[in-house]
């Protein structure tokens, strides 16, 4: 099958990040860190679990454990909520578990300090008091406003890809947690919730009507990345160009 394909080309490291407000669901970033995709049904895999990962999302509110891990196959999704913002990972089923909690909390970490500094650059230049980093995340209203947060997410996950490293290892080794109290579900008892057959049926259907739409999706929120990116070349060169006309016929 195409999950087992994408399994036999597997790393061990975090494979996506997703972070979501928790009372609705709304994706604020998402990040993929490695993609082996060359085939087509590997590509379909992929996409099963960032729409697993989006039903998640929608079966999650404030009352929900605040972290969780639920087997879906030959991976594991792992998930944190703080302050009403979830931070959800998928990593191999090898990967240790402390680790990929580890990895969460730096990722809530830094998500909290690149809303801090965002929101204090802005409110400075609006010359007003800079709102709580929360409220930021309560007032969103369009899903993957953070994408910029994407680089941040790379970056950390390129830390915790290899479990073996000495940096890895001396944060195993130094953290205290107590995880054996995080509840273990299965991704099918996660989505289930008890439905019949009928309502399963319904709902793999819906597994890929939300693959495509994810997909979509990312290939819109590239684009408007790279137009980011690249804007500022393109505007530069279109005054050199209307500067040379503008010298040439007057």
């Amino acid at each position: 099958c195409a999950s087992e394909c994408w399994h036999r080309r597997r790393r061990a490291m975090p494979l996506l990040t997703f972070v979501a407000r928790v009372t609705d669901g709304l994706l604020l970033v998402t990040s993929e860190l490695y993609n082996p995709m060359t085939h087509s049904e590997s590509q379909e895999a992929l996409d099963v679990y960032k729409a697993q990962a989006r039903q998640i999302f929608k079966k999650l509110n404030p009352r929900s454990v605040s972290k969780c891990s639920i087997d879906s196959g030959a991976y594991t999704f792992h998930y944190v909520i703080e302050h009403d913002v979830c931070y959800l990972t998928l990593c191999d089923k090898g990967y240790p578990k402390r680790l990929a909690f580890l990895y969460l909390d730096e990722i809530h970490n830094e998500f909290v300090e690149f809303l801090t500094a965002m929101e204090k650059k802005k409110a400075s230049d609006e010359g007003r008091q800079p709102q709580h980093w929360h409220r930021l995340i309560d007032t969103v209203a369009r899903a993957y406003t953070y994408i910029k947060f994407d680089r941040i997410i790379k970056k950390k996950g390129k830390e915790y890809a290899n479990p073996n490293t000495r940096s890895n290892s001396t944060r195993l080794n130094e953290d205290l947690a107590d995880i054996h109290g995080i509840m273990m579900k299965n991704i099918n008892e996660v989505l289930k919730r008890g439905e019949g057959l009928d309502a399963m049926a319904d709902m793999t259907a819906g597994l890929k009507h939300d693959a495509r739409s994810f997909r979509t999706g990312a290939k819109k929120v590239h684009l408007m990345a790279q137009w980011q990116q690249y804007a500022p070349f393109v505007v530069v060169a279109g005054i050199l160009v209307f500067i040379l006309i503008l010298k040439y016929y007057f």
